[in-house]
């Protein structure tokens, strides 16, 4: 666990230099939707899907035990699709304005973007008690104190390093700053809908602080 912004960063890096590369010549929207692309088929999916569960289960629920047996469920409802829809366009209309700025920024962030959020993942699963007494989340058991502290340290340096790098170490500890501060309003929701996480809520959680870190640099630039 305490790897697991090195892990993000790793997963995007193919997806950022494709990003990087065919925005040098492409337009940049298109790129940018190739890129998330590329990043979704590398991960299948595992924290959007995470994403379209949760929203379901938090919009559409009428109270704790209505909201788990709803994202159990393997279809997907309205609330989940919206989600999709707002994280892909947001994600990708970030991108796109941040490579017609600076290509190498769009890559760079997207690097900063995965490693962060994962650290803030791991934060929303140390925080919160396991809603359910079974799962993926309980049988892998919350990350110990000191994985959480390594993973924050990994997430804050190597986001702090990447932005920093384009943009300033102002800008980069208040981008991560908003996009920590997201993860926490979003951990708190949960908190007061279901009690606990879930291994849906812990991938909403990386997608929703991507998300917000991409988007406040974008509106930045």
């Amino acid at each position: 666990m305490r790897a697991f912004p090195l892990a993000g960063a790793l997963i995007a890096l193919i997806p950022a230099l494709v990003l990087y590369t065919l925005s040098q010549t492409g337009d940049a929207l298109v790129t940018s939707l190739i890129a998330l692309s590329l990043m979704v088929l590398m991960t299948g999916a595992l924290h959007e899907d995470g994403l379209a569960d949760a929203a379901d289960g938090l919009g559409g629920g009428r109270d704790r035990e209505h909201a788990l047996a709803i994202m159990k469920d393997s279809r997907i409802g309205s609330y989940g699709v919206v989600a999709m829809l707002l994280s892909f366009s947001l994600r990708a209309a970030s991108l796109a304005a941040l490579a017609r700025f600076d290509s190498s920024l769009a890559a760079v962030s997207m690097l900063a973007a995965a490693c962060t959020s994962r650290s803030v993942m791991i934060w929303h699963w140390s925080t919160l008690p396991p809603a359910r007494t079974n799962g993926v989340a309980v049988a892998i058991g919350a990350p110990e104190p000191t994985a959480r502290n390594m993973a924050l340290l990994i997430g804050g340096v190597m986001g702090l390093i990447f932005i920093a790098s384009h943009l300033g170490v102002a800008v980069a500890i208040f981008v991560l700053a908003v996009s920590a501060a997201a993860g926490q309003v979003f951990t708190a929701f949960v908190r007061r809908k279901l009690g606990g996480h879930t291994g849906d809520t812990i991938g909403a959680t990386q997608q929703v602080s991507e998300i917000v870190a991409l988007a406040t640099l974008a509106l930045i630039v």
